[in-house]
């Protein structure tokens, strides 16, 4: 639960100056941060505005104006499905992917399938906390990810 992180602006400059480093070492070029709803838009903006780049949503299904690309992706409770607009990134531009926290790797793995439909070139897929035991990170394969905080 990050929400004592977001109660705290001392914490929470803290998070964006760590994640804002992190980016600023290993990829000099990006275009769009991309936020997974719901705590991926706390994070996302704050983060993009410091890079100077734009931030793309990824929602839920039905919660996106306009022509969209959705994907259907297994939660351990069910089915869920997520939306990107059409027109968010184009062919080839570079994407880092945020959310607060990696679990299964289910809704991680479904935002980066959306991406590769719209051709963009995912850099990372990057998070406050992964739950390493559940072995999520195992399931975005070849994409590179990064994580602030494990826990077993």
């Amino acid at each position: 639960d990050i929400s004592p992180l977001l109660k705290d602006p001392v914490a929470f400059k803290a998070l964006i100056d760590l994640l804002e480093d992190h980016l600023r070492a290993y990829f000099p070029k990006i275009d769009f941060i991309a936020g997974l709803d719901s705590r991926g838009f706390l994070i996302g903006p704050p983060l993009a505005q410091r890079l100077g780049i734009g931030f793309v949503p990824i929602r839920k299904k039905g919660k996106l104006p306009g022509p969209t690309e959705s994907v259907s992706y297994c939660l351990e409770y069910g089915k869920a499905e997520l939306e990107i607009q059409r027109d968010a990134v184009e062919q080839g531009q570079k994407v880092v992917v945020v959310d607060d926290l990696l679990a299964t790797g289910g809704t991680m793995c479904a935002a980066c399938e959306l991406l590769k439909r719209l051709k963009a070139e995912i850099l990372e897929c990057l998070v406050v906390i992964e739950l390493k035991s559940l072995k999520g990170s195992e399931k975005l394969k070849s994409i590179p990810f990064y994580s602030l905080l494990q826990y077993d």
